[in-house]
């Protein structure tokens, strides 16, 4: 069995690896709060002192917040690429910007290794059950070459294209995401002022026009559906920063290529103001609590 390197032992990485154990991979994972290699260890993985240590196993992953640190961890004198041996298959399950996927792509290629930009969707739930959606960017050979791996992390995965594919799809995904979430609130907002029950309009909505997964599976009122974070106190889930994050990406991404998404612009401004109110830390599906004041 393979080796696998994971590098971003967070809400979603630390499950992802933990799969991979249980999978009968060797999992070395690396992270900057002890903790969360103490937990990986405790689950049968390995503690990887350096990211030079990750460098040298047969499969890497990294699963961080931003392009500027996967970059920082692949790329450069000391990075993984350099570090490696050739030819070592590289899968990036972080959600970033298209422009640093390819560019880690384009530097995978020049150095010999092989690479697929892999975001996953299905929060942290979906990673611990192994039922992610996982949207893989890369040549055919490449994306076959990942796909028995992401199997044991994920229930669906699909190719999407070239390099940086995976990416345009998390982040178009999202945008419509976090859209919907704010339509859903606004209209159980609206059904509030009008009399109508929030129970009676889940009904009509999921037997009509209206229904979405975010509806259906994410609603964010308590007390109508099992399992969601309304029914928490909003506790996540997929967080409000992580969702504008997410919607930032969009927009700069939109910017970049010259094409105006106003929905989405409005939606990140509204998760702007959730996240300047303190309820960053919140599932995104909290954007009710701003709708509901607005």
């Amino acid at each position: 069995m393979k080796r696998i390197g994971f590098v971003g032992l967070g809400h979603m990485g630390l499950p992802m690896a933990i799969n991979l154990v249980k999978a009968g991979y060797t999992v070395m994972g690396f992270d900057l709060q002890t903790p969360a290699m103490d937990n990986l260890v405790a689950a049968g993985g390995l503690r990887a002192k350096t990211i030079e240590d990750i460098a040298h196993q047969d499969i890497i992953i990294t699963m961080l917040q931003t392009g500027q640190q996967v970059q920082n961890v692949c790329l450069g004198p000391q990075g993984i690429f350099k570090l490696a041996p050739k030819n070592i298959l590289y899968i990036d399950c972080s959600s970033i910007d298209v422009e640093s996927s390819r560019k880690l792509h384009q530097t995978a290629q020049e150095q010999g290794h092989i690479a697929v930009d892999a975001p996953v969707s299905g929060g942290e739930a979906g990673a611990k059950a192994g039922t992610l959606t996982i949207m893989v960017g890369g040549a055919e050979q490449a994306f076959e070459q990942a796909k028995p791996i992401l199997h044991h992390v994920g229930k669906k995965i699909i190719h999407t294209g070239i390099a940086g594919t995976g990416q345009a799809a998390k982040i178009c995904n999202n945008m419509i995401l976090g859209i919907s979430m704010i339509a859903i609130s606004e209209a159980f907002s609206l059904a509030k002022h009008l009399h109508l029950t929030p129970q009676k309009l889940f009904e009509v909505v999921t037997n009509s026009s209206g229904q979405c997964w975010a509806m259906n599976q994410y609603v964010p009122v308590p007390g109508i559906l099992e399992n969601v974070p309304a029914n928490r106190n909003y506790q996540p889930g997929f967080t409000a920063a992580m969702m504008l994050k997410d919607l930032c990406l969009s927009q700069h991404t939109a910017e970049t290529i010259g094409v105006k998404t106003d929905m989405g612009e409005k939606a990140t401004a509204l998760y702007q103001k959730l996240n300047d109110e303190g309820m960053s830390n919140l599932d995104f599906s909290a954007i009710i609590k701003i709708i509901d004041t607005h």
